[in-house]
């Protein structure tokens, strides 16, 4: 079985996200950095090269994988900036529907910018991975 290429690094956060180039991009992963931060209680840490997480969880599949994640954690990618929230999004069909605009993968939220969500709602979601996580219930 392979191994997970994304793993948690010592690579600083803050230089990460000092070095975004798009002044907007660079703000609103600033802003959900600290949402994150303070929901989770955790520190940030970079994942791989371009993602910062929240929190970590042991997971193991039927199948035998196994390994480490991230709670909630982010990444700004050429596209869109993107939101981890591993419980995924089917459990909190009421609030995807006051999100805003965005798309969605299985545990990946996509926007634009950060304003084209609605910010308490976003907290609320974050929140209520959060939670979620810690009863055991993540997206698999």
């Amino acid at each position: 079985m392979s191994e997970l290429k994304t793993k948690p690094t010592e690579a600083s956060v803050t230089a990460f996200l000092k070095a975004i180039d798009v002044p907007a991009t660079r703000s609103d992963c600033r802003q959900l950095s600290a949402l994150m931060r303070e929901l989770t209680g955790q520190r940030p840490k970079m994942w791989g090269t371009s993602i910062v997480g929240f929190g970590s969880y042991h997971y193991r599949y039927r199948t035998g994988r196994e390994g480490d994640w991230f709670v909630v954690g982010f990444s700004p990618r050429k596209q869109n900036l993107t939101i981890y929230l591993m419980p995924g999004f089917a459990r909190y069909p009421a609030l995807m529907k006051k999100l805003g605009k965005y798309k969605t993968g299985k545990c990946c939220l996509y926007v634009k910018r950060l304003d084209d969500v609605d910010r308490n709602v976003l907290r609320q979601l974050v929140t209520r991975a959060v939670k979620d996580m810690e009863s055991g219930s993540w997206c698999t």
